[in-house]
C-alpha cells in the first residue's frame, strides 16, 4: 500500500509556500529473465568474436564468417559506428552525475 501523506493545516488561513519538486526519473528495473537473456547473448558474442579472431590468424577454418559488402552502399559512406562501450560509461557517469 502507498505510503500516507502528511497534511499539514494551514495557520490563519495563510497558504503555505509551494516549492517545486524535482521531478526523478524513473528507476530501470530488469526481471531476471532480462538479465539471463542479456548475459546469454552477449556471451554468444563473446565465442564468436573469439572464434572470429581465431579463423582470422588462421587457427580455425571453420567458424564464423565476417560480412563485407562487395559494393558499399554511397549512403553509408560517412558512417561512423558508435562505440557501445563509451556510450554506456558515459550514461553511468551521466546519472551519477544527477544524483549527486
Amino acid at each position: 500500500s502507498p505510503a500516507q501523506k502528511l497534511v499539514f493545516n494551514r495557520v490563519n488561513g495563510k497558504r503555505p509556500q509551494v516549492l517545486p519538486q524535482q521531478v526523478s526519473a524513473p528507476e530501470e528495473c530488469y526481471t531476471l529473465a532480462h538479465e539471463e537473456n542479456v548475459r546469454f547473448v552477449y556471451e554468444a558474442w563473446q565465442q564468436v568474436e573469439q572464434q572470429l579472431n581465431g579463423s582470422r590468424s588462421g587457427e580455425n577454418a571453420c567458424g564464423p564468417v565476417q560480412y563485407v559488402e562487395k559494393t558499399p552502399n554511397p549512403g553509408l559512406k560517412n558512417f561512423v559506428p558508435i562505440d557501445l562501450e563509451e556510450w554506456w560509461a558515459q550514461q553511468f557517469l551521466a546519472k551519477i552525475e544527477n544524483c549527486s
